[in-house]
This record gives C-alpha cells, structure tokens and sequence, in this order.
C-alpha cells in the first residue's frame, strides 16, 4: 500500500514538475516577444524625436549621410514585390493544392506532400543563391528584352518571382489540409446530384474552405513581407521610386540586411533602421493574426 502511494506521489510529482515546465517554456516565448517590441521601440525612438513619423513614412528620399531618412520608395518596393509575388503564387499554389488533395492518386499524392514540406524548410539563402545564378541572368537575356526592356537582371520582378516560389510550399500545404478536412458527405452530395467533378471543386471545395485559404494566403503574405537573404541577393539594393518592376529597388527587410554593418556607427542612423524593424515587425504580426484567427474560425467550422 505504502509502495503504491510512493509511485503515485511520485507520479505527481513528475506530472507538477512537467506542468510548470511548459509554463515557464511558455511564459518566456510571450515575455521575449514583448521584449523584442520594446527593445525595438526604444532604439528607434531617437529618429522619432528628430523626425516625425508621417515624413519618414511619406518621404521619398532615404539619404541616412544628411539625416534623410524617407521610407516611401522602399515601402512601395516592398509592396510591389511582395504583391507580384502573391499574383505569382496563389494561383499554381491553388491549382497545385487542388490536384493533390482532389485528383492525385493516393501513391503520388504520398510522394508530392514531403517534397512540398521539404521545399519549406529549404534555407532562403539557397533560394537566393538559385535565383541568383538562373533566374537573374533569365530576366537579363530572356524576359525583360521581351518588353523592350534593359536590365541587370536584379531587380524588382526577380525578387517576387523567388519569393513566389519561396511562398508555395506554405499556401499549398495548408490549402491541402483545408481541402482534404472538408466532410466527404459535401462532395458526395453535390456528385449525386449530377455535378461534375470540378464543378463541385468550384461550387463545394473552394466555397467551403474560403476562410481556410484567406488564411493561407495571409500567412503566406507574412511570409513574403519579412523575407530577408534571398530578396536581398536579387532585388538590386537601391532605395528610389521604382518606376518599373526590371527596376532596381528595396525591401523593409532587405534594407536592414544590407545596411546594417555601415550605419550602426552612428546613433541616428542605427535608430532609424530600428525604426525599419519596428515597422516590419507589426506588419508581419497584424498579417499572421488576422491568418491565425480566420485559421481558427475555420477549423471550429468544420470541427477538425
């Protein structure tokens, strides 16, 4: 009897020590997050008192010798290419995700899906790197000449088409997941009734999990927004007003990878690209909640 009591006070034991273990692992991944925010908030607060914030947002001129610090051209970089890239990626990521979980047999959808989770995880270095051997020279000979166009080949157009094939594996992989969650009885409802089978993929599959790839689309975006080495390795680093996609431009997060070793020197121009990571960092949050929730609302609609 005593030994019984002993295992089970042990057991007890093992169980509040665990407990508390995943309570502090979690505490500190929400402690570091506001901590990051902070540290960020407060070394960019410098730049802030010298220069508002509608003329570093709304400036053209990013020019850190003269304390010109107008972030404009290189948020307008940072949409351009990450919105070509997402025009790029949603639609072979939907048609891709369609045919694996609607079409594909059983033994090569097995063999597609861990290519997909492993193109995922690949480094975006490596992404950069192939970009910058294949693709660049691509835009260069190939693409650009077909608009009448001169370009070194790094530019605007060859960071979204990387970051394109960077942001497929994510949209894809949870728009499988999203396809394959919806009930049978749905599909075979609309089958019975004489549907076609790309016409209930069209009028069931994709109405039915409309939350799910919103979802996936924004957790894509959040993905795209943020990517650092392999933009920085192909978009050309130059912050002006891009007038055209085979021009030259910068990214937020490019920027800050590029710039970081020559202005950390000097207090101001250190505090502004904090103010650059500050900026990054709320976007890339505001756009993975909102991913997360409508994510949520969707599995609790279908109870999965």
């Amino acid at each position: 009897m005593r030994k019984k009591l002993g295992n089970m006070n042990k057991r007890k034991i093992r169980d509040l020590i665990g407990t508390n273990l995943m309570l502090i692992g979690t505490l500190f991944a929400s402690v570091l997050f506001f901590l990051i925010f902070i540290l960020l908030f407060y070394r960019s607060a410098l730049v802030l008192e010298n220069t508002s914030i509608i003329d570093i947002l709304f400036s053209s001129t990013w020019n850190p010798d003269n304390g010109q610090f107008g972030l404009a051209p290189i948020i307008i970089g940072t949409i351009l290419v990450t919105g070509i890239a997402l025009l790029i990626a949603i639609p072979i990521s939907l048609l891709s995700a369609i045919y694996i979980a609607e079409y594909a047999p059983t033994k090569i959808r097995r063999m597609i899906r861990p290519f997909i989770d492993v193109l995922a995880g690949v480094p975006s270095v490596v992404y950069g790197l192939c970009a910058f051997l294949f693709l660049v020279p691509l835009v260069k000979d190939v693409i650009a000449p077909l608009f009448g166009v001169r370009t070194t080949g790094l530019c605007i157009f060859t960071a979204a088409v990387t970051l394109a094939v960077m942001v497929f594996p994510i949209i894809i992989s949870l728009c499988v997941e999203s396809f394959c969650a919806i009930p049978i009885a749905l599909k075979e409802a609309s089958l019975s009734v004489g549907a076609t089978k790309w016409e209930t993929v069209k009028k069931v599959v994709f109405r039915a999990s409309s939350p799910s790839i919103l979802a996936a689309i924004l957790l894509g975006f959040g993905r795209a927004f943020g990517e650092t080495i392999a933009i920085n390795m192909v978009v050309g680093g130059i912050p002006v007003m891009p007038s055209s996609v085979f021009q030259p431009g910068e990214t937020l997060a490019s920027l800050i990878a590029s710039k970081y070793g020559e202005l950390m020197a000097i207090p101001l121009q250190e505090s502004a690209l904090m103010l650059v990571a500050l900026i990054l960092f709320v976007v890339v949050l505001l756009f993975n909640i909102l991913g997360v929730f409508i994510l949520r609302r969707a599995k609790k609609r279908w109870n999965y």
